[in-house]
């Protein structure tokens, strides 16, 4: 048996700006795609492509790499982690001031459990 992967960072980011826009209703209705960079193309250190927003408040900043996206997000990093971790998504905090935690989306699978991080953390 063959097992498709979808491992394109632009596609999986792509999949996920369509499962927050397709969700107009419940948790993810609140949830919005803003400042949406239509030109990105993916780097080694993850392009920014757009920000998760949740009535009109950043929750996840979204970047592109060649082979899979990362959410930087920078509320609550214990949480974040644990949730992630809950998910069976990876993630490591970033030495930045104020804290983030970085989550990684290396297959197109992953993207409704980003999904579900999200609606949790929003």
């Amino acid at each position: 048996m063959v097992e498709d992967r979808t491992t394109d960072g632009t596609r999986i980011a792509e999949l996920l700006s369509s499962e927050i826009h397709g969700r107009e209703s419940g948790a993810l209705g609140s949830l919005t795609v803003t400042d949406a960079d239509r030109e990105v193309e993916p780097r080694e250190d993850g392009a920014y492509a757009f920000t998760v927003s949740r009535d009109d408040a950043p929750v996840a900043t979204v970047h592109i790499h060649p082979d899979r996206i990362h959410l930087e997000i920078a509320t609550t990093p214990d949480r974040v982690t644990e949730l992630a971790g809950d998910l069976g998504l990876r993630v490591r905090p970033k030495a930045v001031e104020p804290p983030q935690t970085l989550v990684f989306i290396e297959d197109g699978a992953e993207v409704k459990r980003a999904t579900d991080l999200l609606v949790a953390l929003a």
